[in-house]
């Protein structure tokens, strides 16, 4: 969550098992004078450096805590696992801060040089910008995903007739954050992108104020959250530009006063008469080529959505689909697109079994495996990607097979009639099930649903069983003292044959 980031708040726990997993870190991070920031998605702690050049990768990646480690768009991400990312960021997060007040040597002249090249070097506007937008709403995930699972419980009291007193309740839980997630976006917007948050979601809340509907653009009547997330991600945005621009003008000693006025005033004025409507035609766009293409590609487009997206996630691009998630949630109640997007993981779960069957001999690989199939049966990836099929190479490419067979079982029944969708964004795997629903109930869903991890998983087995290892390779890695796979390096450098 995938993400990117989650912060880190709160009092840490001060566990030691994961204390001494971050005290272990922070020296081969070049000390707590080196680390900016301690954030975290699902899986992994992502940091902002000051000198890349002090990291100290193969110790690093040698901590038996360390699935992996991987840098993107100037972040240093080092993947540990659901569950224990959370509970090491912020132990590392109150061992950097303890050692920042410790008088820890700046090094921020020389740190912001070499950082602003990297970024230069591997990233680019585009990209960059995705990975903002998605940063707006991956702190909104965990209210996502547990209103989810109360509207899919308050359902299922409905449709059993169970508890009549209580579904009513469990239905204004789960609707009340969904009602007002336009204010939340704009509040994060304006928080990422340098405005006063609250700003931000001031001029958000236009869009869910029941009075719109007295307020005629382009020649239609407004109506009560028309625009949804994505009307409200534009108004923030302007309205960030706005408070900018008076806060270069504007005297202090007016500030104040004038320059929230002018912001909400402004940006306010625009939403109403231009980027509701705006958003409201994008979000219909959404909805509606999500539908043409589950209806008329089906296979082939459950196919290709299942058999591309676990590159994706390796990139830790997968959370720029967060919006049109949300949006399609919104819009239908669920987003059809996530059931396939799982896919990915399950053809990445049964080329692990492939793995496990096919290197019988390697313990360190088949223990690899053990600890990290649990999470990619929950649709946590990173494990397994980075863990175990990456390094080997074409593993990583059986798994994309797998996953493509699972999108195209998916999209096929699709096509047929047997739309599936999830409530709330962030889970995967066997952790979907609670959010699932679909046009024909909640048991037709779980069916397709799990059908298509069937063919997931059996189809990146066979793929790999049968392709993911040459015969030199195969016996190469079941060598006597085989050694566990290192990222980045050929199999024959993880292999160590008796002499």
């Amino acid at each position: 969550m995938s993400s990117d980031d989650l912060p880190t708040h709160g009092e840490s726990t001060h566990d030691s098992k994961h204390g001494a997993t971050a005290a272990a870190l922070l020296p081969l991070l070049g000390g707590a004078g080196n680390v900016l920031t301690v954030a975290h998605c699902m899986t992994r702690l992502r940091l902002e450096l000051r000198d890349r050049a002090l990291v100290r990768d193969e110790a690093l990646r040698a901590l038996p805590a360390v699935l992996g480690v991987v840098e993107d768009g100037g972040a240093y991400q080092i993947v540990l696992g659901p569950g224990t990312v959370a509970r090491v960021a912020p132990e590392l997060q109150r061992l950097v801060t303890a050692g920042a007040a410790g008088g820890a040597p700046p090094l921020a002249e020389r740190g912001a040089a070499l950082r602003a090249a990297r970024k230069a070097r591997n990233a680019t506007p585009g990209k960059l910008l995705l990975g903002r937008i998605a940063r707006v709403f991956v702190p909104l995930i965990p209210a996502l995903i547990g209103c989810g699972i109360v509207a899919g419980l308050a359902g299922l009291l409905a449709n059993a007739h169970w508890l009549p007193a209580l579904a009513p309740a469990l239905t204004a839980i789960a609707s009340g954050f969904m009602s007002l997630i336009s204010v939340f976006v704009g509040y994060q917007t304006a928080k990422e992108f340098g405005g006063t948050p609250v700003l931000g979601g001031a001029v958000a809340a236009v869009i869910v104020y029941g009075g719109v509907e007295r307020v005629h653009a382009f020649g239609e009547k407004l109506a009560p959250g028309e625009g949804g997330v994505l009307g409200a991600l534009a108004a923030a945005l302007l309205a960030v530009q706005v408070e900018k621009w008076c806060r270069r003008r504007v005297p202090e000693a007016l500030d104040v006063l004038v320059t929230p006025t002018v912001t909400v005033l402004v940006a306010g004025l625009a939403t109403l008469y231009g980027l509701m409507f705006a958003a409201g035609r994008a979000a219909a766009a959404i909805g509606q080529a999500a539908d043409w293409l589950l209806t008329g590609g089906g296979a082939a487009a459950g196919f290709a959505l299942g058999g591309l997206f676990l590159p994706v996630v390796m990139l830790g691009l997968h959370q720029a689909l967060i919006p049109i998630h949300t949006t399609l949630i919104e819009q239908q109640g669920y987003t059809v697109l996530l059931p396939i997007l799982a896919m990915a993981g399950a053809g990445q779960v049964g080329a692990a079994l492939a793995l496990y069957v096919r290197l019988w001999r390697n313990g360190p690989v088949r223990t690899t495996i053990r600890s990290a199939l649990p999470a990619g049966l929950l649709g946590i990836g990173e494990p397994l990607i980075y863990g175990v099929s990456l390094p080997l190479g074409r593993p990583f490419v059986t798994a994309c097979v797998g996953g493509a067979f699972g999108g195209g079982f998916v999209g096929l029944l699709n096509q047929l009639g047997e739309k599936v969708g999830c409530t709330a964004i962030g889970p995967s795997g066997w952790a979907l099930f609670p959010l699932l629903k679909g046009n024909h109930g909640l048991a037709h869903a779980a069916t397709v649903y799990a059908g298509g991890l069937t063919v997931g998983y059996a189809a990146g087995f066979a793929a790999t069983y049968f392709f993911g290892l040459g015969r030199g390779e195969r016996a190469e890695l079941n060598g006597p003292r085989a050694a566990p796979p290192v990222q980045g390096m050929p199999p024959s450098a993880y292999s160590v044959q008796d002499k």
